[in-house]
């Protein structure tokens, strides 16, 4: 995938408006000022303030926990939010989190330098999740299950500590996309990550607004805005997992059919019980013809 963003001889005029802005200033300083970066810029926006609206995620919301693994898309997450908010356009606080999951090699330093030049509140918090994983995974198996369920624990734990009415997540376009097919084939159900969740003890929210965001416009906008991406394979590549694969066969239906992925989001907002084979649903049981048929109009 081409990730990277053309210059142009046009310079954004949002560039010179974030001058009187430190923390602004300081996560644009890498930025390319042309009109390519600033439409990509503006496409982001424009995606997760409609997921924002669509899902009314600030619905009673005023302090958000963004998690931020070191990845392009948590990365990208947290620079759309403050973009967001410096605009007037997203009114709750913000506090970006990181878990330590003590992974081998794994820089300490990157996050709190990163987070602190921007001015961004902040809590690095270290549980060495990554012995528990190693221990209770067998040889061979995937971590990903598991070191997403102990992560995603300590983050709804911390985001209460804080005060924080919502634990909010990068997760993009794509990951939904992925997810759905992985819960058709592998789960026998349709179900996918919704943009907006509520915690089964009721007093926390989960929201993805990056839910209409391109992966590859993620991947554009952190190679743009040179974020210290810190590597997703700290604990060892792992080859063959169930999501590639779901990541390979949408990336051959788009090649084959484009705009694929843009209509299956749609298809996932647009579903009608009655189509489908849900019992629980739907109740098949109560339909009936809406007139008793003469015996006549059953011979016709």
């Amino acid at each position: 995938m081409n990730i990277a963003v053309t210059p142009d001889e046009h310079v954004d005029p949002a560039a010179e408006s974030f001058a009187g802005d430190a923390s602004m200033t300081a996560l644009y300083a890498h930025a390319p000022q042309s009109s390519n970066f600033n439409k990509l810029r503006k496409r982001l926006l424009r995606n997760v303030r409609q997921a924002i609206d669509d899902f009314a995620m600030l619905k009673g919301q005023k302090r958000w926990l963004v998690a931020l693994s070191g990845g392009k898309d948590s990365y990208g997450l947290l620079a759309i939010l403050m973009e967001l908010k410096w605009r007037g356009l997203l009114p709750v606080e913000l506090v970006a989190c990181n878990i330590d999951q003590g992974q081998p090699n794994f820089p300490k330093h990157i996050l709190p330098e990163y987070l602190t030049s921007l001015g961004v509140p902040h809590r690095i918090e270290y549980r060495d999740t990554y012995s528990i994983v190693k221990e209770k995974v067998p040889e061979g198996a995937t971590y990903c299950a598991l070191c997403s369920r102990l992560r995603r624990g300590n983050l709804y734990r911390i985001a209460k500590e804080e005060g924080c009415d919502a634990l909010v997540l990068g997760h993009h376009r794509e990951d939904i996309l992925e997810t759905f097919f992985l819960n058709l084939f592998h789960g026998a159900k349709l179900a996918t990550m919704p943009p907006k969740l509520l915690n089964d003890e009721g007093d926390l929210m989960v929201l993805r607004p990056l839910a209409y965001c391109a992966e590859e416009d993620m991947a554009k906008f952190a190679a743009a805005m040179q974020f210290p991406i810190i590597p997703c394979d700290l604990c060892g590549s792992q080859d063959g997992l169930q999501r590639n694969a779901m990541k390979d066969m949408l990336a051959g239906i788009e090649a084959r059919m484009p705009g694929r992925r843009d209509v299956m989001m749609k298809a996932l907002a647009n579903i009608n019980p009655s189509h489908m084979l849900d019992k629980n649903l739907f109740d098949f049981a109560s339909l009936t013809l809406s007139k008793d048929l003469s015996a006549q109009d059953r011979q016709d």
